[in-house]
């Protein structure tokens, strides 16, 4: 290092600062990156790479970006995982002695991002604490965009700690370094979320940030958790956190938990074919005018509550505003023009709010008691003690416009942000600046009369500042002695005299000064703002909830949803319950409803059988939405609906292999079946789709019932199950809480329809190859597979058949147990069938008598019969028009008569 040049040599101390961390290294109009950084970088953002002198014997990589896009470079790294390092220059180059001064003053990593370009305005962006403490976790999530920051601790369990840090999705989790080497391999869910070990900070540091009353709340884990990411916020930062000041902390049990797959499962928040918004449950509730009120609807979709009494709250202001169509669209038009108050309030506390930033504050303040009044007059007593005595912040918005003008520049620096009367001198100033332009007008009409030259002019550059410009045709009418060259250009002479001169120092003086002062006063205005943010953060809050009512008053209303009875009690009734986001999405055509019944006296497990695409997801899903829709405050899809409180909802439904963490999709399904045997009680929801599928038949079946007869025995709760293993259906005579209920199915000819309707009794059939038909499958494959599938049902005939023949039910268990796959009803039917399938195998032989004397796989069909199946089998089904199928089978029936 000993041959680096100073300036290199005080990058390497600077980057020992931010060893994991792009460092943008401030060097004139550029931020520069050297070494590693540089060779990556280039890559990360298609830059060129260079080289650069640095004393060493080889020239330094290196690259850069200019200082004024560096935000879309920065945008770009942190997207994708990485940390930036701002480095700038902390002192005049022209008063340097040496080196420039420089220093780290930020770290942007993709937890603290706070430029509004890299954020989603309608979406938190959460960087979360973890600890261990005592045998139990603290785990603290603050989004330093808004200011919010929450707190909670539970015993020390690593699926409880992915749970809750499943609810706020954070960019980044810092904290204890082994808990978080347990986060990163168990939560193969999220293999890019960024991992930061950090220790806690000082005592006295955390107290300065915010006071003892608030930290008095705080003990063990939770405390340790604040500790850790204050440290972190802090450290990362370099600046006031003056907007994170009230810590909110709650228990996990005062939420219902979904864990990672229910939430993908159920599409509370994004799809999961291609993780948008479009089709979730958020989309379809999401008719918030703010962008407060729309994070603060993700917010409650992911945490609803379990308590009754807040639910009820919740709902009754729903409803009023359900019912009151003028006062719902009033609150939205006032809502409408607010601007995003709380990322506001962060760019003030952070020191980049501009001037259009605080006129959005002022404009949005205005709206407040608007907002108030109509809460008052709505006759809603939730509504009226959500805006009791509300501050209205009058003053600020006040303050706000006495100071800036209507419309400010984007830059502060520019000058033209403060309005005429508000600072004498500054008046004073303008006067001058004023003044002396409209002397510099006179001056030039004055020497244009003095000399005669119509198109001298008066201009003015940086460089050189004001001068008289002259063509070269009319320099001989310049009078002598008065007039100093200055610059010489191709067509004209550019001049001074004395009183330009004077007259320049003082325009130039006075514009210098306004813009300084100009920059004081929106300083003092911002400090100001700076030291009442509580007040602005308290009004986004409820701004924000009012917006979260109206939202879900005005979907509710269009959607003709009702209003849920929600209880303490057991059982769940739906009547004509639908599907909210599938119905939407339907636009107009008319959805099947179901309704649901469990309760604890009948039956509180349903067992569904049915065909493919039938509606069994659909339906199973439509349930569980209904219940956490009912428990964050909203209506339901459902003419009338009773719904427990559910502490938990368990969801297996459909494929999901992880990989990475090597586990194939019957492994995650096990291991999804396991956590739900451990943590569901007789107060959760448990729903699983194609239980037992991805292994063996006989296996898959067995796990099956087996997990069904666990949560009868066992959890007692409310349960929906979907099987293709129609087998199971026997269940229902051993479980007495258990029932069986189907998709109804109508059949007319080749041609099968789905009617969506849920009956009770069990299906024999999934109609697999005909789904198979509907997804274009070719004709062929078609064909083999009915051709096959009659293999498998007559193998099973001949097979039941002989036992049948041979001995008594007792023998038809154990063919049974011997090969399951081979049967297409339940065990509890058996004997019907066996009796069912002799009649068909009779039905096509002339000798009746001897057959069923003869055992069944030695049965000789008659010449005729023999003729007809030769037929039969060349028959091609798939190109018969209905009338060709009708002839057809009129003329075997003629030569059977004959």
């Amino acid at each position: 290092m000993a041959g680096y040049t100073p300036m290199i040599l005080q990058y390497l101390a600077i980057k020992e600062e931010a060893k994991d961390a792009f460092l943008f290294f401030r060097l004139g109009d550029f931020y520069e990156m050297f070494f590693e950084d540089a060779i990556q970088a280039s890559r990360e953002l298609e830059i060129t790479l260079t080289g650069r002198e640095g004393g060493a014997e080889q020239k330094i990589p290196m690259c850069g970006v200019p200082y004024h896009s560096a935000e879309n470079y920065i945008s770009r790294l942190v997207d994708k995982g990485y940390k930036v390092a701002i480095c700038e220059q902390v002192e005049d180059p022209a008063a340097a002695k040496g080196v420039v001064r420089r220093e780290i003053v930020r770290i942007i990593t993709p937890g603290t991002v706070m430029e509004s370009k890299s954020l989603e305005g309608k979406a938190n962006n959460f960087i979360a604490a973890a600890v261990r403490v005592g045998g139990m976790i603290g785990l603290s999530a603050c989004d330093l965009s808004t200011g919010e920051l929450y707190v909670t601790s539970f015993p020390e369990q690593i699926e409880a700690l992915i749970d809750e840090i499943n609810v706020y999705q954070p960019s980044e989790v810092v904290g204890d370094g082994e808990l978080l080497n347990r986060v990163q391999m168990t939560a193969a869910w999220n293999k890019q979320l960024l991992l930061t070990p950090r220790e806690p900070m000082a005592a006295d540091k955390l107290t300065e940030q915010y006071g003892e009353a608030e930290l008095s709340k705080l003990s063990g884990a939770r405390l340790q958790a604040v500790s850790v990411l204050t440290g972190y916020l802090d450290e990362t930062q370099k600046r006031s956190l003056g907007h994170v000041r009230s810590i909110a902390a709650y228990e996990p049990n005062q939420y219902m938990i979904l864990d990672h797959y229910t939430r993908r499962n159920l599409e509370l928040t994004e799809t999961v074919r291609d993780r948008s918004k479009k089709g979730s449950l958020l989309w379809l509730l999401d008719r918030t005018q703010t962008s407060m009120g729309g994070r603060m609807l993700r917010r409650w979709i992911d945490k609803p509550l379990l308590s009754r009494a807040a639910v009820e709250a919740r709902l009754d202001a729903v409803e009023v505003l359900y019912r009151n169509l003028i006062l719902r669209d009033d609150i939205r038009a006032e809502l409408q023009p607010i601007y995003d108050l709380e990322r506001l309030v962060g760019r003030v506390a952070f020191g980049n709010a501009n001037g259009r930033d605080l006129n959005a504050l002022r404009s949005s303040i205005r709206r407040i008691p608007n907002l108030t009044a109509l809460c008052q007059q709505s006759g809603s007593r939730v509504l009226q003690e959500l805006v009791e005595d509300a501050d209205q912040c009058a003053d600020l918005a006040d303050l706000i416009e006495t100071v800036l003008v209507d419309e400010p520049p984007v830059t502060i620096r520019e000058g033209g942000l403060i309005r005429a009367g508000y600072d004498d001198y500054l008046d004073q100033l303008r006067e001058a600046s004023t003044n002396g332009k409209k002397w510099l007008a006179e001056l030039e009409r004055q020497e244009r009369e003095a000399t005669g030259i119509k198109n001298l002019k008066i201009g003015y550059n940086r460089i050189f500042g004001y001068y008289l410009e002259v063509s070269k045709g009319n320099l001989a009418n310049l009078p002598e002695g008065r007039y100093e060259r200055k610059q010489t250009l191709a067509n004209a002479e550019r001049f001074v005299t004395p009183e330009l001169k004077e007259k320049e120092r003082l325009i130039l003086e006075a514009e210098d000064k306004m813009v300084d002062l100009e920059y004081e006063r929106f300083i003092e205005l911002r400090d100001h703002l700076a030291l009442h943010l509580h007040r602005l953060q308290k009004a986004a809050a409820i701004i924000a909830e009012l917006d979260v009512y109206q939202s879900l008053a005005t979907v509710s209303a269009e959607r003709r949803f009702a209003r849920p009875r929600v209880t303490e009690e057991y059982d769940l009734r739906i009547e004509d319950g639908k599907h909210p986001v599938v119905e939407a999405m339907m636009d107009g055509t008319p959805f099947i409803s179901n309704g649901t019944e469990l309760r604890k006296d009948e039956q509180w497990m349903l067992l569904i059988t049915g065909p493919n695409m039938a509606g069994k997801s659909t339906y199973m899903r439509q349930v569980a939405l209904i219940c956490i829709m009912a428990q964050i405050g909203c209506f339901v899809p459902a003419k009338a609906a009773v719904v427990p409180l559910i502490d938990r909802i368990f969801t297996r439904i459909g494929a999901a292999d992880d990989l990475i963490g090597g586990q194939s999709t019957f492994m995650v399904e096990m291991k999804d079946i396991q956590v739900m045997t451990e943590k569901a009680t007789a107060n959760s929801l448990v729903i699983i789709d194609e239980l037992g599928r991805g292994t063996s038949t006989g296996e898959g079946m067995a796990i099956a019932q087996a997990v069904i007869e666990y949560v009868h025995h066992h959890i007692g709760c409310k349960a929906l199950v979907s099987t293709h293993f129609h087998e199971l259906a026997h269940l229902e005579e051993s479980l007495p809480s258990l029932t069986n209920a189907r998709m109804a199915v109508e059949e007319s000819g080749d041609n099968v329809t789905f009617l969506r309707k849920l009956i009770a009794g069990a299906a024999s059939t999934s109609y697999g190859i005909y789904c198979a038909q509907l997804a274009g499958l070719p004709e062929s494959i078609i064909g083999r597979a009915y051709e096959l599938l009659d293999d498998t049902v007559e193998q099973a005939s001949v097979q039941t058949g002989q036992k049948a023949a041979s001995s008594s039910k007792a023998s038809f268990e154990e063919a049974y147990a011997a090969a399951p796959s081979v049967f297409v009803e339940p065990k509890a039917h058996a004997d019907k069938l066996i009796e069912q399938q002799a009649i068909v195998q009779l039905s096509i032989f002339d000798e009746p008598a001897a057959a069923k004397e003869a055992e069944p796989a030695r049965r000789k069909a008659s010449p005729k019969a023999e003729q007809l199946a030769e037929g039969l089998r060349k028959l091609d089904l798939f190109n018969l028009t209905p009338m060709q199928a009708m002839q057809w089978l009129n003329d075997m029936k003629s030569k059977l008569n004959d």
